[in-house]
């Protein structure tokens, strides 16, 4: 149960942190080591806690 979870926030995460390295190629706002951890975190996590709310509504 918990494998999958955590597969789908991980390739959420690499996701973002792709995502993130193209806009920071257009705008240079952070330096990329940092964008890519803030990104992959923010994607990592978010899919972690719509998968715990989509999954408690599903028991209820």
């Amino acid at each position: 149960m918990v494998r999958p979870i955590l597969l789908s926030a991980v390739l959420t995460g690499l996701f973002c942190s792709g995502f993130a390295v193209i806009i920071d190629l257009a705008t240079d706002m952070l330096e990329r080591q940092k964008l890519i951890l803030v990104s992959f975190a923010s994607g990592f996590l978010g899919s972690l806690f719509a998968q715990t709310v989509l999954s408690r509504w599903r028991k209820k």
